[in-house]
C-alpha cells in the first residue's frame, strides 16, 4: 500500500491515467493541453508513470521520432480503481451531470457497486474483516515525498475530471493513509500518530479536512468517526489495495488479507451492474462523450461552439 500511494497519491498522476483510459490521450501535447498542466509537472509525472510501469513509450514519427505513452498491462488493471472513485463521486459529491457508464450488454446505466468475486454478493466495509501479517505497519505509508502537494481546482464545468472531495483522499499519500487507517477500525488521534508514525500537525490538518467534506465526524476525546460517505469510500480502497498486492508483491507476513465475512472468501472486488448484475469488464462499457466540451472551448458560449469534433462515445478500455 505503502509504494502504491507513493505512485498513485497524487492529483496529476490520477488525472494523467484518467485521461489515458477515458478520452485515449497519448501524447504530451494531448495532456498538456487536456489538464492545463505545466510541462515540467507534466514531464515529470509521465517519467514516474514510466518507471513505475503504469505507461510505457512507444516511438512513431512525425517529421522527426515523437513519443507516445501506452498504458501497460499493470496500467489497464487500474480501471477498476478509476471508475470506483468515479461511482463514488457520483453518489456522494455535488456534482449534477457527471459521466454516466454505460453497459454495453443491458445498455443501462451501470452505477457500478462492490461485489465479492467468489459470491457476488454486494460488499461494504461492515462486511468484512482485515488480518495484517506481523510485518505489515502503517508506518511503512510514510514514504519521503516526491513533489509537492497540488491543491485541488474546483471546475464544474468539467464533468470528465475528479472531484475536489476525491482529490482530498486520493490526491495526497497521507490523506489516503489516514482514511486507509479509519477504514481499518483506527478512531483516536493518537491511534492514528502511533499506527502512522505521521507528524500530529499534518494529522491534524488531515483530519480537519475530512470533518469538513463530511468523511469523518468529530467526537469527544480526539475521536473520529467514519460517515457514510467516509464509509463508502471502500470501495476505491478495496480496488486500491487488491492492485498493489498483485502489482507490488511483498513476503507473505507483510501482506494484508480482507476477508469478505458472509461468505469467508478473500475478497476478490468486481464491480457489478446494479441494472444487470453481471460483473462488469474493462472492454464492456463506455462514456457517452458527445456532449463532452474539450478544454479550449470551455470559454466559449454553447451557441458558439462548433458542432464537429466532439468525442464519440469512448469506451473505458484504455490503449
Amino acid at each position: 500500500m505503502g509504494r502504491a500511494l507513493g505512485m498513485l497519491g497524487d492529483r496529476w498522476v490520477l488525472l494523467i491515467i484518467q485521461r489515458a483510459f477515458l478520452l485515449h490521450v497519448r501524447t504530451f501535447a494531448g495532456w498538456r493541453d487536456e489538464l492545463g498542466i505545466s510541462e515540467s509537472v507534466l514531464a515529470t509525472r509521465l517519467k514516474e508513470l514510466v518507471s513505475h510501469g503504469i505507461l510505457a513509450p512507444e516511438a512513431y514519427r512525425d517529421g522527426r521520432t515523437r513519443y507516445e505513452y501506452r498504458l501497460t498491462g499493470s496500467g489497464l488493471r487500474l480501471w477498476s480503481f478509476l471508475l470506483a472513485i468515479h461511482s463514488w463521486e457520483r453518489d456522494w459529491a455535488d456534482r449534477p451531470g457527471l459521466l454516466a457508464p454505460l453497459h454495453d450488454a443491458c445498455g443501462q446505466d451501470a452505477r457500478p457497486y462492490l461485489a465479492c468475486g467468489a459470491c457476488l454478493r454486494p460488499v461494504s466495509a461492515r462486511d468484512t474483516a482485515t488480518e495484517r501479517g506481523p510485518r505489515a505497519s502503517f508506518a511503512r505509508i510514510g514514504l519521503p515525498r516526491h513533489h509537492r502537494r497540488t491543491l485541488p481546482r474546483s471546475d464544474r464545468s468539467d464533468y470528465a475530471g475528479y472531484c475536489p472531495h476525491s482529490m482530498e483522499i486520493l490526491g495526497d499519500r497521507w490523506s489516503t493513509a489516514v482514511l486507509a487507517a479509519s477504514l481499518l477500525g483506527v478512531k483516536r488521534f493518537v491511534d492514528f500518530q502511533s499506527e502512522l508514525g505521521i507528524a500530529p500537525s499534518v494529522l491534524a490538518d488531515r483530519l480537519k479536512r475530512f470533518v469538513d467534506v463530511g468523511v469523518l465526524k468529530a467526537g469527544s476525546g480526539r475521536l473520529y468517526r467514519l460517515t457514510d460517505k467516509g464509509l463508502a469510500f471502500f470501495e476505491v480502497f478495496a480496488f486500491l489495495s487488491d492492485w498493489a498486492q498483485r502489482e507490488l508483491p511483498v513476503p507473505e507476513d507483510a501482506r494484508m488479507t480482507i476477508t469478505h465475512k458472509p461468505c469467508g472468501n478473500v475478497l476478490l472486488p468486481v464491480l457489478v451492474c446494479s441494472a444487470c448484475e453481471e460483473v462488469l469488464e474493462r472492454r464492456g462499457i463506455h462514456f457517452d462523450l458527445s456532449e463532452y466540451v474539450p478544454p479550449a472551448r470551455r470559454s466559449q458560449p454553447r451557441h458558439d461552439r462548433p458542432p464537429s469534433g466532439r468525442p464519440a462515445p469512448a469506451s473505458v478500455a484504455g490503449a
